[in-house]
């Protein structure tokens, strides 16, 4: 049943996203308006999501930094940022922490990143927010890469912040 559900939202995700497909056509004509800024952040935004949730399922490997040999949290959310919006994070969930924008939990939306205390210190564990109340990171061993409701109780304890990532503050975003 989880693995259906984990399903649906890539599927979700992957078919929202296809409404960006114009804009893509649209680069390839020199005379076709270019996409503006807000257009661009939420083609990245849906970029992000839908590489973190084709990542479902890889292995868990503390400090893990690859989906072929595994992730661990702060691996998965670097790699995921790097493939797909071009910034470059810290493999550390702390120091991940120190980048981007604060925000409330009633602030969030899909991409913003959302850090847990899982290790008795804060900031020891962080996800991307996928909308909905759900977040996707790298579990543990024999679990992996997953899709979690950030509202069951485990999660809602040890919740200690959100960012949001915003290329302008990000001292090693590619563009």
């Amino acid at each position: 049943m989880r693995r259906l559900h984990q399903l649906i939202l890539i599927i979700a995700v992957l078919l929202f996203s296809g409404t960006c497909l114009a804009s893509d056509e649209a680069m390839l004509d020199e005379n076709a308006p270019q996409p503006s800024f807000v257009q661009k952040s939420i083609d990245k935004a849906h970029n992000t999501l839908g590489y973190a949730l084709s990542l479902v399922g890889v292995n868990y490997k503390f400090g893990g930094t690859s989906p072929e040999t595994g992730l661990d949290c702060s691996g998965f959310v670097r790699h995921v940022f790097s493939q797909a919006a071009d910034m470059i994070l810290p493999h550390n969930a702390k120091a991940i922490s120190l980048f981007g924008k604060k925000i409330a939990i009633a602030e969030l939306k899909p991409g913003d990143l959302v850090f847990y205390n899982t290790m008795r210190h804060t900031y020891s564990h962080v996800g991307i927010y996928l909308g909905g109340n759900k977040f996707v990171h790298a579990s543990v061993t024999g679990r992996g890469v997953e899709v979690v409701d950030m509202q069951e109780n485990y999660w809602v304890k040890r919740f200690n912040g959100a960012r949001r990532m915003v290329t302008s503050r990000l001292p090693f975003a590619a563009s």
